[in-house]
């Protein structure tokens, strides 16, 4: 007899799978323009969350949002030595069962411990949001504030990430925060760049670090306005498609960012928030934000990959599995 778990699985794949169907065809696509959002008035009620002291001055960006979905206690039973922030859309349930197949399946490495968080803020649409309860329910791996979900609130679905890590798991030594669409070399990452059996590092940060300067066209997709941003040059940052960080350094940008302007460029906006804490961030080649040709030697090199597609995701993680004994 198939299980409960698998039941309830199955019925919610069919429940996305038929919510999908109506809303292609009978709801309009919505876009939000704004830099942030106010707070859906009916969200559920949580318990207040834990607050962090010594903040000196009144906070500019106050991250007055409730957490309408949240796993609190994920990490009390064991510290984890890496969490995984995964941000994601409403939409994006076959990115995130792929994840949880593959690269982010938490029982992976019998000796190291992973936890694997999706990230996500309100949907418009009431449909979207039951559906992501109740695969809440199933899964137990979805975080959810009650800001809406857009792409000019990147930097908000980030912070909460970070705000979720300070509160709820701060003894973890690493957090890599990514996207639904990264393919992640999990064996480079944990062994030949954290390296469990060494000692966890303080105030570190790495990725793919970009050098650049804000565009001005208001054409471009990360078209920065100067009445945002004056300055011609953007501190280093690591590109949004994946970077690693130290667990200390999440309560730090979190609490940076209270009393720093918030940008729509979440990646840019770290960066600043870095810059003012005095972080440097490392650059790491293995980092890739750009699509790559599968080859089984070239994905052994990396530790991200940009554009997977959830089917490409299972080819590769497959492949590379299976693989294994074969030499490049």
């Amino acid at each position: 007899m198939p299980s409960k778990v698998s039941c309830l699985y199955l019925l919610t794949v069919v429940c996305w799978a038929s919510a999908l169907w109506y809303l292609s065809i009978s709801r309009p696509t919505s876009t939000y323009v704004g830099h942030m959002s106010l707070p859906i008035r009916k969200t559920v009620k949580t318990h207040k969350n834990i607050t962090f002291t010594n903040i000196r001055t009144r906070p500019l960006n106050p991250h007055a949002f409730e957490f309408v979905i949240n796993e609190p206690k994920k990490c009390e039973s064991v510290t984890p030595f890496l969490v995984i922030l995964i941000s994601t859309t409403h939409k994006e349930f076959d990115a995130r069962q792929a994840i949880r197949e593959t690269w982010g399946d938490e029982s992976t490495f019998a000796d190291i411990r992973i936890l694997t968080i999706f990230l996500l803020g309100r949907n418009t649409d009431a449909v979207l949001n039951q559906m992501v309860e109740q695969e809440s329910q199933i899964f137990h791996d979805i975080v959810v504030e009650n800001f809406i979900d857009s792409y000019h609130n990147l930097t908000l679905k980030t912070m909460m990430g970070m705000r979720w890590v300070a509160t709820f798991c701060p003894k973890a030594q690493y957090i890599m925060k990514t996207d639904s669409d990264i393919f992640v070399n999990m064996d480079n990452l944990i062994y030949k760049l954290l390296k469990p059996t060494t000692k966890p590092r303080r105030r570190y940060f790495t990725g793919y670090v970009i050098n650049g300067g804000p565009i001005r066209d208001m054409r471009s997709k990360w078209y920065m306005p100067r009445d945002l941003y004056p300055e011609s040059k953007y501190p280093p940052f690591c590109s949004g498609t994946g970077y690693v960080f130290s667990a200390d350094v999440a309560e730090l940008i979190y609490k940076t960012s209270l009393h720093t302007r918030l940008l729509h460029l979440e990646d840019v906006y770290v960066g600043l928030c870095l810059r003012k804490l005095g972080i440097h961030p490392y650059q790491n080649s293995g980092f890739n934000h750009w699509k790559m040709a599968y080859s089984l030697c070239r994905y052994r090199r990396v530790i991200t990959v940009h554009q997977i597609s959830p089917e490409e995701m299972h080819r590769i993680w497959n492949d590379m599995s299976s693989k294994k004994h074969l030499r490049c």
